[in-house]
């Protein structure tokens, strides 16, 4: 994190570690992860310490490209937790995902993708509520739901 934030010239030397902790507490981290290793970090940690990498840029986009993936559902749950925290402060997101569950919790729009070409697009509950192409049709019947 620390490097991320000397690379963007934002801070000076003698900031870079205040930048670091308040990006820490951003996205719910405590500070003890800034010595840490990243093979010392859990999964969930290290998404954490990812999205606090790009945030260090003061993005005015946030591209999360698989960022649930291969966590446990508590930790998805808690990632969910912290981009919907970041959606409220008014940062806008690019999912790449699979995911239609996380989907339908943050995104306002969607666009379906198969073999590179849209296949659909439009609001996300529109989209996913009254499917109109037999992909989507199909991405949704094959997708995780509780009985």
């Amino acid at each position: 994190i620390a490097r991320a934030v000397r690379l963007t010239g934002l801070a000076d030397k003698a900031e870079v570690g205040a930048e670091v902790r308040s990006l820490l507490d951003r996205v719910r981290l405590p500070q003890r992860v800034a010595d840490l290793y990243p093979a010392d970090l859990s999964g969930g940690e290290r998404q954490r310490v990812a999205v606090a990498r790009a945030l260090a840029v003061k993005p005015k986009l946030l591209v999360c490209d698989e960022i649930t993936s291969a966590l446990d559902v508590s930790v998805q749950a808690s990632v969910v937790e912290l981009l919907l925290d970041l959606k409220k402060d008014g940062l806008a997101m690019l999912f790449i995902t699979h995911n239609l569950p996380l989907v339908s919790e943050i995104a306002q729009s969607i666009i379906i993708m198969k073999d590179g070409s849209i296949v659909e697009a439009g609001g996300t509950n529109d989209v996913l509520r009254s499917p109109k192409h037999s992909y989507t049709r199909m991405l949704l019947d094959a997708a995780p739901r509780l009985n």
